[in-house]
């Protein structure tokens, strides 16, 4: 992540007619670190000054020496006035083509055609099919990290305090809880935080572990592009009356060899 901080820093300030940047990726700087880690502040800051304009997604086996997938990070300091607030995302993984002759784990590639269809779903923007094309605000990308703590109680079952009075938490107990900026519809962002952890903790937590509560100075706050989350598509299984069909056609083929094994 620090190349992806490091072509931001290097792109003309916005007074000099500003500056793109394109870089292609691993899925890790999407989500990797936990809250208030490196890349979580790296993606902080890059969503909090507006400069993430797209991430597309490129299919498997593009590369040589890998057949991981990997990602195009676009950034912009002089976004166009509709995309300022936002960060579209573009499945391309489903365009490609087949190459003739494989190179290492490369055996795809992008063609004009390939191509000219990711560049339609950007340049689509809010138009662009769903299927291939979301557009979400800066905000639905962060979270905050609450510690959730319970009272410790001695071996009679009685609650243990401290010389205030306070109960003493359980660390044994302990836990934490990611709640998302935009949870219960808030669009406040980070500035709505005691509001939504609350609302968050009493209707989620609260009704579970009645005796449990939130240590407010433990608030950490994070950045996550959670990208794959919204293309998934369900896959119903296979009925069960199928799957009986198969096993019981594999369980003849058995039962034949060992027949044919005692002759």
């Amino acid at each position: 992540m620090l190349f992806l901080l490091h072509l931001a820093h290097k792109m003309r300030p916005p007074e000099d007619g500003g500056g793109r940047v394109g870089i292609v990726m691993n899925g890790s700087p999407l989500f990797n670190g936990a809250a208030e880690s490196g890349p979580s502040n790296i993606r902080k800051w890059l969503l909090e000054n507006d400069l993430v304009e797209a991430i597309v997604a490129l299919p498997t086996n593009m590369f040589f020496n890998t057949g991981i997938a990997t990602y195009i990070w676009i950034l912009d300091n002089t976004k166009h006035p509709d995309r300022k607030g936002v960060v579209q995302f573009v499945d391309g993984t489903s365009f490609w083509t087949k190459m003739r002759k494989n190179l290492g784990s490369k055996n795809r590639e992008l063609s004009d055609t390939d191509r000219a269809k990711i560049v339609k779903l950007y340049s689509d923007f809010t138009d662009a099919d769903p299927d291939y094309a979301k557009v979400l605000r800066n905000d639905e990308f962060g979270y905050w990290t609450i510690t959730v703590e319970r009272p410790l109680l001695d071996r009679s079952g009685n609650l243990v305090v401290d010389p205030k009075g306070k109960p003493k938490p359980d660390t044994k107990k302990r836990d934490t809880e990611n709640v998302p900026f935009t949870y219960g519809g808030s669009t406040a962002g980070a500035a709505g935080t005691t509001e939504v952890i609350q609302a968050y903790f009493d209707a989620e937590v609260k009704p579970h572990v009645p005796d449990a509560w939130i240590d407010w100075a433990k608030i950490k706050t994070g950045y996550e592009i959670p990208f794959t989350r919204h293309f998934y598509k369900y896959v119903p299984p296979r009925p069960l009356a199928e799957i009986d069909a198969d096993l019981e056609r594999q369980v003849a083929k058995i039962l034949e060899l060992l027949r044919e094994v005692d002759q």
